[in-house]
């Protein structure tokens, strides 16, 4: 007897499993049940993942747009299957326990893509992505799946007007407490910027994690080149998630999987584009979990080396005067690409991407608005090398990252000032205990230590808002937000919970930072060093149950990337 089902697309490589034959009748009844047409089962399928939330302006969004993404699907002939995973807002929570969550999310994220995907056994993937750990996790999860995969980022908000200017963001606000709390603003006008600074829908308005993140996947091939820079509020933004649709067929059809854009030599481009622009510290975190995922040689050092010969042409906040939404303005970050090729050895042009052209095609094409102030022209660049640079030394065996745009400090000396917590250390600026000179350290909130690696943005704001940006400096096993500025250190390594140096600082400790040497040091003799560590013992862990005990027992070091799939897992796996 014959099947009398319309007869399966011969691109449903992985979905025909699910769907065909008469073995999968119960499968298929089920699948009918929701308003799926034996036409609609015949054809790929194709999983549309969100990060749909309703906890912060990032994401929010994203509902609308995969209509948008699915519609683009069925007119390329898939069929879309749309479900969703979680998200943690870094700047709602930033500053309190639930920050704790946010990195531990980005493996939530990558989890539960690779689960559902894996068990719908879809024929490809599009991600819709948004605050900060979303675009890293749903990378992380094509990585581990290798299926035909897109990602599309939400868009940026809006930047705040206030006073006139339009520049104002949530970095804003949290500077504007430590004004306050400093006598040199009014309750009623931190109020006034806290009701100006987020207009809208979309991600952090300025060169932070979630717009350095959304750079990243046009420069390393993930995302199509240009749609991830139209605004979150913008038209053009519906036409975007319409043809990534369409695109994720082009790859089902021909079966184009994201290692095939991945590779080394597109995580250094993605490199480049953090260094090029000022981008947030988190990216080194991230790609180097991403490149885990895909397998890829990447040692948190070719960071450093790659910023090294990048200069700095993007002048974005925090660290220049201008958004996100400038740069779209400008022409968006294949201006940087443009700018970055003109110099050989900078980017790789003949690196792939999903949109079916190159890096230096994609460059090619940019139209740039006439005079606009965005991206430097790479002979005049804002400073000859780029935003940020690994150190090592007697405090980070392992290294750790400095962002080095939006000041010109390279050298600090100065007395420790020792916080077990970020919460200990909020506690002392806010009562204004911190003083020119000081070097504050905050450690215990390593990955394993946090658990979860917090971002201090409440701190640092709160020290730039108080007018020490300038002559104070901050390190921590924790990390920093992209919002981030001034001689701040983070992701030291190893992590004062697994018993690296810095957990044997101690209150006036004499601190060395020295960019030129890429070095941070404590200035102890061996011996008074030795002794600390003979008495120093453990904290007891935090979290005894629960997602974050779980993180916190396998969980690498930050120096890696913080992944959950390395080498400490094998070896709590294995029992030693």
């Amino acid at each position: 007897m014959p099947d009398p089902r319309p007869v399966s697309d011969p691109a449903k490589r992985h979905s025909a499993t699910i769907t065909d034959g008469p073995d999968r009748a119960g499968a298929r009844a089920m699948l009918k049940a929701i308003g799926f047409t034996d036409e609609d089962l015949a054809k790929p399928i194709v999983g549309v993942a969100t990060t749909w939330i309703e906890t912060m302006p990032c994401n929010i969004n994203q509902r609308e747009l995969a209509g948008f993404v699915k519609a683009g699907i069925r007119e390329a002939g898939g069929t879309p299957m749309e479900f969703n995973t979680i998200a943690i807002s870094d700047g709602v929570t930033m500053g309190t326990e639930g920050m704790k969550t946010s990195l531990i999310s980005r493996e939530v994220v990558a989890d539960s893509i690779e689960l559902v995907v894996r068990g719908q056994m879809f024929d490809g993937v599009v991600c819709i992505v948004g605050c900060d750990k979303t675009t890293p996790g749903a990378a992380m999860a094509l990585g581990r799946l290798d299926v035909p995969g897109i990602l599309l980022y939400g868009g940026t908000i809006r930047p705040g007007v206030y006073q006139g200017r339009r520049d104002a963001t949530v970095v804003s606000v949290y500077e504007a407490i430590g004004a306050y709390r400093a006598g040199k603003i009014t309750l009623d006008e931190l109020y006034e910027i806290e009701n100006a600074a987020c207009p809208g829908p979309g991600a952090c308005g300025g060169q932070y994690t979630a717009n350095t993140m959304s750079t990243v996947m046009e420069f390393i091939g993930l995302s199509p080149a240009g749609l991830n820079g139209i605004p979150a509020e913008d038209p053009a933004k519906e036409a975007a998630a319409k043809r990534t649709g369409q695109l994720i067929m082009d790859l089902v059809r021909q079966d184009v999987r994201p290692s095939h854009f991945v590779t080394r030599e597109s995580l250094e481009n993605g490199i480049a584009s953090v260094a090029a622009t000022g981008g947030s510290t988190n990216a080194v975190l991230h790609l180097l979990g991403i490149a885990h995922e895909f397998g890829i040689a990447l040692d948190i050092d070719d960071f450093g080396m790659i910023a090294d010969r990048t200069p700095l042409i993007g002048d974005m906040r925090p660290v220049g005067r201008y958004t996100a939404l400038d740069m779209y303005e400008a022409g968006g970050v294949a201006l940087v690409m443009r700018e970055l090729l003109k110099r050989p050895g900078l980017l790789h042009g003949d690196a792939p991407t999903v949109d079916g052209r190159t890096i230096a095609q994609i460059a090619a094409d940019v139209v740039e608005t006439p005079s606009q102030p965005v991206v430097q022209p790479i002979e005049t660049p804002l400073k000859p090398t780029g935003g940020l640079a690994i150190l090592h030394g007697s405090l980070a065996p392992e290294g750790c990252v400095v962002k080095l745009a939006g000041h010109e400090r390279r050298q600090h000396r100065g007395p420790a000032r020792v916080f077990d917590s970020e919460t200990a250390c909020y506690d002392a600026v806010r009562a204004q205990r911190i003083v020119p000179g000081d070097v504050v350290v905050i450690r215990y909130e390593g990955p394993v230590g946090g658990p979860g690696m917090q971002e201090m943005l409440q701190v640092t704001a709160a020290l730039v808002g108080e007018g020490l940006g300038d002559s104070v400096a901050l390190l921590t096993d924790g990390r920093f937000s992209g919002g981030t500025h001034g001689l701040m250190i983070g992701h030291v390594a190893p992590e004062a919970a697994l018993g690296g140096p810095i957990a044997i600082v101690e209150e006036g400790d004499t601190i060395v930072i020295d960019v030129d040497r890429s070095a941070l040091d404590l200035d102890l003799p061996a011996d008074e060093v030795a002794r600390r560590f003979a008495r120093w013992t453990p904290p007891e862990p935090r979290y005894r149950s629960g997602v974050m005990a779980k993180y916190a027992a396998l969980v690498g070091s930050a120096s890696s990337g913080a992944v959950t799939t390395g080498e400490r897992m094998t070896a709590n796996l294995r029992g030693s």
